[in-house]
């Protein structure tokens, strides 16, 4: 008997698309947009109906990488969120709707949005 693999992009793939059917943001709440990568943790809010980009934020943001070590931990997450949640307050839009892409609820996107929440924002 053969043992199978899970494909775990796959698997995420399809929770991200179940999610995107129900999570949609608008200009006065749009959606907050996380990616992470091994290396990288990624924060966009976006206004779906306009198909635009409000505000965005990473470890790779000259800014941000001056101030933290490393991409890919829990404090690198929590400084992606504080820098979303600044730049978004600074546009005067203070309500998003959460959009983890799949990812668990764990680790370094509930540390992006916690972080993000301490500084003002609601979701």
């Amino acid at each position: 008997m053969a043992v199978m693999r899970v494909d775990r992009q796959a698997v995420r793939r399809r929770i991200r698309t179940r999610i995107r059917g129900r999570v949609s943001g608008t200009s006065e709440r749009p959606r907050l947009s996380v990616f992470r990568s091994l290396k990288h943790i990624y924060a966009q809010a976006v206004d779906d109906t306009r198909g635009k980009t409000l505000a965005a934020a990473s470890t790779v943001d000259p800014e941000l990488k001056a101030r933290i070590a490393a991409g890919g931990n829990v404090d690198a997450a929590k400084a992606v969120g504080t820098a979303i949640a600044e730049r978004l307050l600074a546009s005067g839009c203070s309500k998003v709707v959460f959009d983890r892409s799949g990812y668990l609820y764990h680790g370094r996107v509930k540390a992006l949005a916690e972080a993000a929440r301490a500084k003002g924002l609601q979701f």
